[in-house]
């Protein structure tokens, strides 16, 4: 079989509309690997990059830039080749499948392009990039093919308490999380090594601003469309984060005598 038949047979197994079951075996993995991360968590086993890499744990070892933009790319790529070569049944110029896909999108066409520009980092093992790589595109599958497809919101939808709510939490969650990043990136000097406490903004109540930016984002994301995918997607992020913060948080209160004790780890005031 040609390139153009197979890539032709795929289409047409997609218009079909055939890989409903697809989008189900992912979102239940996503749980089960969320609650599997915490899991490691609790035994006090950390995911091995960043900060917290393992000693000699840098195999096959990717630039911060490089590794950060491979494995975050599918998510921004997978809903836009859908959209262009399978089509996008449910999307109109103006209704909540629009809104709702193009959040996704906004996201990540700030991790994906902008972000990189940026960031500083150590860098990140090859299997995690590879990890990450294949839930992005997972996920990029899952949230682009149920809101192009499977799930068609009515126009009264954009006017739903929930709807509301989840736009507006989103928008302020990427707020939070993008100037979180941005102290983070202006603590060090160029040619400064080491790590310093951060201050400003949500870091006066949290280690990890950033994390709870993203995953009230996500929050707002899985209330607007009130689906079992985006759902999972926002329930593996908040254990995967939640737990990210934690271990950031510990390693604050050991590496600093004067680091500030009222501050909670991932959620203010709570934890």
């Amino acid at each position: 079989m040609s390139n153009v038949s197979a890539f032709a047979a795929v289409q047409a197994y997609l218009s079909r509309g055939e890989d409903l079951f697809l989008i189900e075996i992912g979102w239940q993995a996503m749980i089960a690997v969320g609650i599997l991360l915490v899991s490691l968590s609790l035994a006090r086993v950390t995911v091995p990059y960043g900060r917290h890499t393992w000693k000699g744990g840098l195999l096959l070892p990717l630039p911060a830039k490089l590794g950060w933009f491979v494995q975050e790319a599918p998510a921004l790529c997978v809903p836009l080749f859908l959209i262009t070569n399978v089509g996008g049944r449910y999307l109109g110029k103006i209704n909540a499948n629009t809104i709702l896909l193009g959040m996704f999108l906004l996201h990540y066409v700030h991790r994906v392009l902008i972000y990189p520009l940026y960031m500083k980092g150590k860098p990140t093992p090859f299997y995690i990039v590879l990890f990450a790589f294949f839930f992005c595109t997972v996920n990029g599958y899952m949230q682009g093919r149920w809101l192009t497809h499977f799930q068609e919101y009515d126009e009264s939808w954009l006017y739903h308490p929930a709807f509301v709510a989840g736009v507006t939490l989103f928008l302020l969650g990427q707020a939070i999380n993008i100037h979180s990043d941005l102290v983070l990136q202006g603590l060090r000097k160029p040619g400064e090594t080491g790590y310093k406490i951060p201050y400003g903004g949500m870091f006066e109540y949290v280690s990890a601003p950033n994390y709870f930016g993203e995953s009230l984002e996500w929050a707002g994301y899985a209330l607007a469309c009130w689906s079992l995918p985006a759902m999972a997607f926002t329930l593996h992020t908040c254990l995967f984060l939640g737990t990210r913060a934690y271990h950031h948080h510990q390693f604050y209160l050991k590496t600093f005598e004067n680091y500030p004790k009222e501050r909670k780890a991932f959620i203010p005031f709570v934890w």
